[in-house]
């Protein structure tokens, strides 16, 4: 039997170390990661407990009740950043990439020691495209704040929505991976395609956009 709190302590503990090492400049990569991280655990314990307590399989689990908890969790961090530290729009989205990567790559950790890696492949399109799925859902939610939280009228409601927009984009993801064969496929191109498209479009909208 796998204990996840196992792994996470293996992964986080020299990523502590290294932390403890770093300049103050590169101290809060570390913290967002292990955010991110930390984040995947709590939410894979929330998961399982409504799972239970609702008697959801493992597909209503998937794509019921994994997206809501889990774009909730990357959430906070990125909430409590802003309130407390009101940072510069840089740092914001570099915290935004941080704790998504960091959720996505323990996610992925764990997919693997339960699954194994027999299938090379399968794995490397999952390794990149539930990373780019983490990425767009923490882009759309976090980007989004950015605009929202200069508006104080629109703080609560756009939030929320910017939410739900994430909310669906993983079910989508996570349903049309439980459906297996050609939409498995599918599931998994449609976040890396997204987030070239953003890169591309950032990059030929760059010089137009205001600092």
């Amino acid at each position: 039997m796998i204990y996840i709190e196992n792994v996470f302590i293996c992964i986080a503990a020299p990523l502590l170390v290294a932390m403890l090492c770093a300049g103050k400049r590169s101290r809060p990569a570390f913290v967002f990661l292990l955010a991110g991280m930390g984040g995947c655990l709590l939410s894979a314990y929330i998961n399982t407990f409504f799972a239970r307590l609702y008697g959801a399989d493992i597909t209503q689990a998937t794509v019921e009740l994994a997206p809501v908890i889990e774009e909730t969790m990357k959430l906070l961090p990125l909430l409590f950043f802003l309130l407390v530290f009101e940072p510069a729009r840089r740092e914001a989205q570099s915290a935004i990439l941080f704790v998504a990567a960091g959720f996505a790559t323990f996610e992925n950790v764990c997919y693997l020691i339960e699954n194994g890696a027999s299938q090379l492949w399968f794995l490397l399109m999952r390794g990149f495209g539930t990373g780019a799925m983490h990425i767009v859902c923490g882009a759309i939610v976090g980007y989004g704040l950015l605009y929202v939280w200069k508006r104080p009228w629109l703080k609560v409601a756009g939030t929320f929505g910017l939410l739900c927009i994430a909310m669906t984009f993983h079910s989508i993801f996570n349903l049309l991976l439980s459906v297996g064969g050609a939409a498995q496929t599918v599931g998994l191109l449609i976040p890396i395609l997204t987030v070239l498209s953003g890169v591309i479009i950032t990059k030929l909208l760059r010089p137009k956009l205001p600092e």
